[in-house]
């Protein structure tokens, strides 16, 4: 029996283990968002966020498997939790329904992990702005998410009990939703936070979900778009002939 005035296990904080396992694994990504911003993708090695962590490479392995994984939380079991929350999450509604509560709840995560980092949160949306300028992470990213979506696509049949070689709707559907993460990922990014993450996620989906009317909420989130934003394409400067 606990002794008087003791809370459950449940509500104790962490032990000083995990405490320190959270500040060597954050250490990491900030070493890496930073020099991978500084120098570009390419240019950085594992040795180099290592040396900047001031840790040794095989303790970067044992957190993470890749330098990838450090920007895109390459982790297998968050990769089956997924599926398994595609597969099993909120019997009896919608393929989409689910997709855009499970994905909203993913957008929860990746915000979370940037606020363990530390510091002014604008300084890390400018810092992951920037890294996702770098044209060879932009391709480890398009990989990373094409695994994603294939996962996803086969969760998607499996919760259909549909074939997915015969069927293109989960693919179809799969590609849609991480088309839609991909963009509000980048959008985010590269406003430098202009609009909260979640909320612009769960809009994206929204407008996907009413099939993308021009006049979709989504597009009022970051302010009134200027008249050159709107100018139609062909008018203007650029649809004058250019010729002296």
């Amino acid at each position: 029996m606990p002794p008087p005035g003791a809370g459950p296990l449940a509500e104790q904080g962490p032990s000083l283990r995990e405490r320190k396992k959270l500040a060597t694994k954050v250490a990491i990504r900030r070493a890496a968002l930073d020099l991978i911003a500084e120098r570009g993708f390419s240019h950085v090695t594992v040795e180099d966020i290592a040396a900047a962590a001031d840790v040794a490479p095989r303790t970067f392995f044992n957190y993470f498997p890749s330098k990838e994984a450090v920007l895109f939380g390459a982790d297998p079991g968050r990769a089956e939790q997924l599926r398994a929350r595609v597969v099993h999450a909120q019997p009896g509604s919608s393929a989409l329904e689910v997709l855009r509560t499970v994905l909203v709840d993913q957008v929860r995560g990746i915000v979370a992990q940037f606020a363990e980092l530390g510091d002014d949160p604008l300084r890390w949306v400018t810092r992951i702005g920037a890294a996702h300028a770098d044209p060879q992470l932009r391709a480890a990213q398009a990989a990373h998410m094409a695994q994603t979506e294939a996962s996803v696509a086969a969760a998607l049949a499996e919760r259909l009990g549909t074939d997915a070689e015969r069927d293109p709707y989960p693919l179809i559907l799969a590609s849609a939703a991480m088309g839609v993460m991909r963009a509000t990922l980048s959008f985010w990014a590269s406003s430098g936070g202009a609009v909260a993450l979640e909320e612009l996620t769960d809009a994206a989906f929204q407008a996907l979900t009413d099939g993308f009317p021009e006049d979709s909420a989504l597009r009022g989130l970051a302010g009134p778009a200027t008249a050159t934003e709107n100018q139609p394409a062909g008018s203007g400067q650029h649809g004058k002939d250019q010729t002296p």
